[in-house]
């Protein structure tokens, strides 16, 4: 598992959803901006606040949650 340090779950920020550094900026943005076709220069314009490992840990979270996770094959 990696170190997801910069991760923050906090009931009291943003409804308990996984944030960057305790910021109300959630991961699933960062997230929905990558799947967009943000690239990072794009984000941390955007976001000022945001640093460039704070992109890379939401995706690696983001991998994680997936991964562990198994889903059933409907047709």
């Amino acid at each position: 598992m990696y170190r997801l340090d910069r991760i923050t779950i906090d009931p009291k920020v943003f409804q308990g959803e996984p944030c960057i550094r305790g910021m109300r900026i959630p991961v699933s943005l960062i997230v929905k901006l990558v799947s967009a076709g943000k690239t990072p220069q794009d984000i941390l314009g955007d976001y000022p606040e945001l640093e460039q490992e704070d992109i890379k840990q939401s995706l690696e979270f983001a991998a994680w949650v997936v991964s562990e996770k198994t889903y059933p094959l409907t047709q």
